[in-house]
């Protein structure tokens, strides 16, 4: 859920949050959140500082107050050192300053996700990956990975089972800005298919059209 009482921010962070994947819903103040939160049960709240009829720090400490422990990210133009620390101190979880690169924005609420329990890591049958070896083994068998190689099926079998869309692999595998063809990724994904055929019991990754590949 968006606290933003901008209603152009709040529709842009709306519609590429919804691109992202996220289902999304937005409110335009503390108010608002209190309602909606008797009707919903968002997994991270995305709160301004500066809302119409609160400070959003006020509003997060009292949900913590009354027993709320979903996690939440400050957004807010103030990047002094106290106003961040007031933020933690009220219960914030993260804070981001604006102007903000939306691709922080995203990559900030999926470790938020992660570390809550909403968007867990899981174990892709007897694949295990090695992060100090860049490898990966099942039943004894182990096969090298390259460091891209090693982060795009690490993102795979995070999401084991669910399709993960090729820009979030690229994202995953590649630094920011990077111009990486569509080709490029096909070719890894190639060569990774090669090795974990090489392992016994290893799931496979599969082509969803249209969207990107899912580890099944």
């Amino acid at each position: 859920m968006v606290v933003e009482d901008d209603l152009d921010l709040r529709s842009v962070l709306l519609r590429g949050l919804e691109e992202e994947g996220f289902e999304v819903h937005g409110v335009g103040s503390g108010g608002e959140l209190l309602s909606e939160l008797e009707r919903r049960a968002p997994n991270v709240l995305v709160v301004d500082i500066g809302l119409p009829d609160a400070d959003g720090r006020d509003v997060v400490q009292a949900l913590r107050a009354q027993g709320v422990t979903t996690p939440v990210m400050f957004l807010t133009a103030r990047d002094a050192v106290t106003d961040r620390v007031t933020g933690f101190s009220a219960g914030g979880d993260d804070y981001l300053t604006k102007p903000f690169a939306f691709a922080e924005l995203v990559a900030r609420l999926h470790a938020l996700l992660r570390r809550s329990g909403a968007d867990p890591a899981v174990h892709a049958g007897s694949l295990r990956l090695d992060p100090v070896t860049h490898s990966a083994s099942a039943d004894e068998v182990q096969v090298a990975l390259t460091p891209t190689e090693f982060r795009l099926l690490a993102r795979l079998v995070s999401d084991h089972g669910t399709a993960v869309r090729r820009r979030d692999l690229v994202r995953t595998g590649w630094p920011h800005g990077a111009i990486v063809r569509d080709n490029t990724l096909d070719a890894y994904v190639a060569r990774l298919r090669k090795k974990l055929a090489e392992l016994p019991g290893a799931p496979g990754i599969t082509t969803v059209h249209g969207v990107g590949y899912t580890l099944e």
